[in-house]
């Protein structure tokens, strides 16, 4: 009997042993779950701010160069070939006559093998359909019938107000979509999540259909299509990115013109003034305020409801009284500087807060009131500024323009106003949607894959009676359902931190002054903070240096970092014996502005200016932005690249010979 309880009592000994074990086994590779998702996940959201960061110093150096093509499209040398796209007799006179626009359309030919939708108005629902399967099938719908579209669309925005009001009480639920971004994948999707647009299913689609993704124009056709079937039932805010001036930077004038080379002109002049007719914003029920920016501590909605909309065809061409505050501030600025990079650092900062923030200062000027200055103010809040958590209303200094509004100025607004809630846009969320301010403002990002495949969810809000927000998420997924998550947070950070070289690269020589003021001993190596301050001091990203050290730079083993290892895997794509060093840096660093500056240039759409026009140009471009770079090895760069001799130069093989190429990667290629 007594054996047998021993026996009993070994075996369960044992069994306690292994179940402990197995607890510990369990608990060891909990821990490592944790502690590996959490890795990725700070990969995965430090990736996201270099994206995002790079984004918004980009469109401040759109902003801050304002002037410069507002200049440039009014009083240039060569009248005849600037702002031919835009302001054109041949062009402009089409566009503004109704009649003769009608006229003009009548003269397109549609030929025999055109196998796309033909268009007939006013439009059915079925002709929506055609549209949509015609696309999904990368189909382009005829010129003809995309300017007969775009005047159609023009005559029904212009009975629209400035503000919408809608009624949950027509319908029982409203949708409300952000960005799209010409993501024409997210839009198919919404609508087959969702539905079409009927009088059942009304939607609010809250600006930034286009630029960045190759299918604006398309999400244009369908979104203006559905409006003319149902004017009552969807309804378009205008976006920061309607805009003509912005769509010379980000793509859509590009796309547009490389799919309707006869007629681009002629659709991108009508674009522009449908675009100035978009209403500003829309309210539901007296309680919900949908508009794609923000607000500000001066947004007024009476005196946004009651302008001229349509007289403010870009919010980058601002009134002349603030671009005669900017020319008082440049004269401002001192012209001896004790290091490059701290000079461009005060010029940026200076520039920014006195042209297009929020609050521009009106202190020290004797000019008289501009009306058009408040105008395009009220309009440049409400399509650029960002909520904070912080109280208060400040200039937006990432993006350059609008403002960053706390709760308090929400607070405030709602009161003024008895509102509810606040729905915007305009800010790339992982999730597709975030809620701030105590719930009171909700963003809504529905651009899925923004930045890179897999790298966040587009998503939309479904409003109902009570007012009360559904969020229904989504992410369009073509290659990314092959991948696991460690493969796809990788190709995240492999894209982001590409881009962060290249903006690095574009920036070696003020980086190296930046470094060169901590190397006092002339080591090349500096401490991790010094380094982390210099890379802030002259990008101005506000990244987490420290953290992403390991990733750009090599250290010595006492932990000191080797600070031109952050250039030792960059270079310029062609290497050019005609090009100073310095030279080919600030070309590298300007190929954005440059391309828009020969997009205007290049009245045909031939990829081609002349020699002639390139020296003027860069002149007329260095001088704005203070750069001495313009002499002899310039002349000699553009000769060398007029490959056949003929006096002109292909504009997108000079571009190309200044993109910054990664020598790891083209090993790896070849």
């Amino acid at each position: 009997m007594s054996s047998s309880i021993g026996t009993m009592g070994c075996s369960s000994s044992v069994a306690d042993r292994r179940s402990e074990k197995v607890i510990r086994a369990a608990i060891l590779i909990q821990n490592w779950y944790r502690f590996t998702m959490a890795r990725l996940e700070m990969r995965r959201r430090y990736s996201l701010s270099i994206f995002q960061s790079i984004e918004y110093a980009d469109e401040q150096d759109q902003l801050q160069l304002s002037n410069f093509f507002t200049f440039m499209l009014d009083h240039c040398t060569h009248p005849d070939s600037v702002s031919h796209i835009f302001t054109s007799p041949s062009v402009s006179q089409v566009v503004d006559e109704g009649l003769y626009l009608t006229e003009f359309e009548k003269k397109i030919d549609v030929p025999d093998s055109y196998y796309g939708p033909r268009l007939s108005f006013p439009l059915t629902v079925e002709d929506a359909n055609a549209l949509l399967h015609a696309f999904r099938n990368e189909q382009l719908l005829h010129a003809r019938y995309v300017l007969q579209l775009l005047r159609e669309t023009r005559r029904v925005l212009k009975e629209m107000p400035n503000i919408t009001h809608l009624s949950t009480s027509y319908s029982k639920e409203i949708t409300v979509c952000g960005d799209l971004h010409g993501n024409l994948d997210d839009l198919l999707l919404i609508f087959y999540k969702n539905g079409l647009p009927s009088e059942q299913n009304r939607y609010v689609f809250n600006g930034d259909f286009v630029d960045r993704g190759k299918n604006s124009m398309e999400i244009l056709i369908i979104l203006f299509a559905f409006l003319l079937i149902y004017p009552n039932d969807l309804h378009l805010n205008r976006g920061n990115h309607e805009d003509y001036i912005m769509n010379l930077r980000y793509g859509f004038t590009k796309e547009v013109s490389k799919k309707y080379k006869d007629h681009g002109q002629q659709i991108l002049c009508l674009l522009r003034d449908v675009f100035s007719w978009l209403p500003l914003a829309t309210i539901i029920d007296s309680k919900v305020l949908i508009l794609h920016g923000g607000i500000s501590d001066t947004t007024d909605l009476d005196f946004l409801n009651a302008l001229e909309r349509n007289k403010l065809k870009s919010l980058m061409r601002p009134p002349k009284s603030v671009r005669d505050r900017q020319d008082q501030v440049k004269e401002r600025i001192p012209t001896t500087r004790p290091s490059k990079h701290i000079a461009n650092q005060n010029v940026a900062e200076k520039t920014q807060h006195i042209s297009l923030s929020g609050s521009a200062e009106t202190s020290g000027s004797n000019l008289p009131p501009d009306p058009a200055l408040k105008e395009w103010k009220q309009i440049l809040d409400i399509l650029w500024s960002d909520p904070r958590s912080q109280n208060g209303c400040t200039p937006n200094k990432c993006r350059g323009g609008g403002c960053y509004f706390g709760p308090d100025v929400t607070a405030k607004l709602f009161e003024r106003y008895n509102l509810k809630m606040l729905i915007r846009s305009h800010e790339f969320k992982p999730e597709g949607y975030e809620i701030s301010h105590n719930g009171k403002v909700i963003t809504i990002f529905s651009a899925s894959n923004y930045y890179e495949e897999g790298s966040n969810r587009g998503a939309y809000i479904k409003l109902n009676p009570e007012l009360i927000p559904r969020f229904v998420q989504y992410q369009v997924s073509k290659y990314t359902r092959r991948q696991n998550l460690r493969e796809r947070v990788g190709t995240i950070e492999s894209s982001a931190l590409k881009c962060l070289r290249e903006k690095i690269y574009a920036h070696r020589s003020e980086l190296t002054s930046a470094f060169a003021q901590y190397d006092l001993n002339g080591t090349g190596r500096i401490s991790v903070s010094d380094w982390a301050a210099a890379m802030e001091s002259v990008l101005q990203l506000e990244l987490p240096w420290r953290m992403l050290r390991s990733q750009l730079a090599q250290t010595a083993p006492d932990g000191e970092v080797d600070f031109m290892s952050c250039f030792y895997d960059l270079k310029i794509g062609q290497p050019i014996k005609e090009a100073q060093p310095a030279l080919v840096e600030t070309l590298c660093r300007y190929r954005k502005d440059l391309e828009i500056i020969f997009n205007v240039i290049d009245k045909d759409h031939s990829g081609l200016i002349s020699l002639e026009e390139f020296g003027q140009t860069w002149k007329l471009f260095a001088s704005h932005l203070g750069i001495d770079m313009y002499d002899e090895s310039l002349d000699k760069l553009v000769l060398s690249i007029d490959y056949n001799k003929d006096g002109h130069i292909d504009f997108s093989e000079f571009l190309e010979a200044f993109h910054v190429v990664h020598r790891l990667e083209k090993k790896a290629n070849s």
